[in-house]
């Protein structure tokens, strides 16, 4: 019985540090991203897809220099993108980082030639 209890326990605890952290996420994000939607016209800087009350849940803060914590009042760090927009922003953002990682297949280069000893096998042919 005593393991039940501390497998509970456990599970409470960690059900209560998921739920901190999913309060302290919304809160910090409800934050800048009000001030984005007080600061920037309701456009997706991409597309330029308009948004109105109905479905302004689709349009996100994306952070130009990828960190979340960098919320200047100003604005400056901020753009407004559609959930498509920001997705492929962040899909070229991995792609970049990728690429220039590990060479990718753009880098790698082919060594072998099928068509190597083509000509002498040709010019051998026209010779007879």
């Amino acid at each position: 019985m005593a393991a039940k209890d501390s497998h509970s326990d456990r599970m409470q605890r960690l059900d209560s540090i998921v739920a901190e952290a999913r309060r302290s996420r919304d809160a910090r994000e409800a934050g800048y991203r009000a001030q984005a939607l007080k600061l920037y016209p309701w456009i997706c800087g991409r597309c330029a897809r308009e948004f109105d009350r109905a479905n302004l849940r689709e349009l996100t803060v994306h952070h130009r220099d990828h960190n979340h914590d960098n919320n200047p009042a100003d604005g400056s760090n901020w753009e407004l993108l559609c959930l498509y927009c920001h997705d492929n922003e962040h899909a070229r953002q991995l792609e970049a980082a990728n690429s220039g990682a590990g060479g990718g297949a753009r880098g790698t280069v082919a060594t072998h030639n099928p068509f190597a000893g083509l000509k002498s096998l040709l010019g051998e042919d026209e010779g007879k």
